[in-house]
């Protein structure tokens, strides 16, 4: 079996597992939905009852009520759901991320530098990174609210790339040729590999936050419950915004280095530069916002989202439809 074929089938098999992990994660998802709204209610009718008797007993105290209270409250918010598909989707997943680690490797051996030259090695790379950053997050506490949608653009990104974007392995064109390439781009792909399960943080943490003010659309969608509270989400998502604007920020300013080298100026206007440093602004003014501006909830995370629709661009009608210095990185 040659390099490429192995790339291949590593690449499609994680495709696979992704999707399989998409599915069973949602599964998992729903029960744990289910779960809570039970112990809700169990605990609704509990404190109805502890009311009830307070009232007609003279013996009963307010405080030992509210401890009553607390303790049918406690239980709703300590419901744990084991099951399954939340085996399944954490063993997918790993074993995917490990799939798609071959695949990249292997075609890293097959064109003989490192994977990131084109559209399609940035995209099977920043898919990894994306996933792996999820089961690191994973390690430390329970995100798995996060799965689907982290699994989810792991199938769709993959499925592009293997069908859209993939590109044969050549030799790199002289722009390429230098150390800057495995420094600048690696930066970059992890950085977006962040940003990825930071925007999916920022997107559950709306949809919880207009559910919970009523959304009659979004009343429909039961699995949120087994989101966090929007304020926990925006600060699950601000911290990876956080890292993730660091490493950017070193990204821009080692590009800008590596333009020095090749082109003989730091800044040239091409149109990838520009992006990358719109890019920069749209994720320093979220920070800015929310750390000095008091801009919490729905405001900052609009503003997080649109940084993630400019990365989104950046790498794909900034590569398509523009002509630059940086046109080698299209498909």
């Amino acid at each position: 079996m040659t390099a490429q074929e192995l790339s291949w089938l590593a690449l499609w098999g994680a495709t696979a597992l992704y999707a399989i992990a998409m599915v069973a994660s949602s599964i998992h998802l729903a029960r744990v939905a289910d779960a809570k709204t039970q112990a809700k209610a169990l605990a609704a009718t509990a404190t109805s009852s502890a009311d009830a008797d307070v009232s007609g007993a003279q013996g009963l105290t307010g405080d030992s009520a509210a401890g009553s209270a607390s303790g049918t409250a406690g239980a709703s918010s300590a419901v744990r759901v084991r099951s399954k598909a939340s085996g399944i989707a954490a063993s997918t997943t790993l074993v995917g991320a490990v799939l798609n680690g071959v695949g990249v490797i292997a075609r890293g051996f097959e064109s003989g530098h490192v994977p990131w030259s084109t559209m399609y090695e940035y995209t099977i790379t920043g898919t990894w990174v994306a996933v792996v950053v999820f089961l690191i997050v994973q390690r430390k506490r329970d995100v798995s609210y996060l799965a689907p949608g982290v699994t989810g653009f792991g199938t769709i990104a993959l499925g592009l790339g293997m069908t859209v974007l993939y590109a044969q392995s050549t030799g790199l064109q002289p722009a390429l040729q230098s150390f800057w390439l495995v420094i600048h781009v690696s930066i970059a792909i992890i950085a977006t590999g962040i940003f990825v399960v930071g925007a999916v943080a920022t997107v559950l943490q709306l949809w919880r936050d207009y559910r919970d003010s009523g959304s009659a659309f979004l009343q429909k969608w039961t699995w949120l419950e087994a989101v966090p509270t929007p304020a926990k989400l925006e600060a699950l998502a601000f911290r990876l915004h956080a890292v993730g604007f660091v490493l950017w920020t070193f990204t821009v300013m080692a590009g800008a280095v590596w333009a020095e080298h090749a082109w003989g100026r730091y800044w040239g206007w091409d149109p990838k530069e520009v992006w990358s440093f719109v890019i920069w602004v749209i994720y320093a003014a979220y920070l800015h916002a929310r750390t000095t501006q008091g801009w919490a909830g729905r405001r900052s995370a609009y503003l997080a989202l649109i940084g993630f629709v400019a990365l989104i661009m950046n790498f794909t009608v900034v590569n398509l439809v523009f002509q630059g210095l940086h046109s080698y990185a299209g498909v």
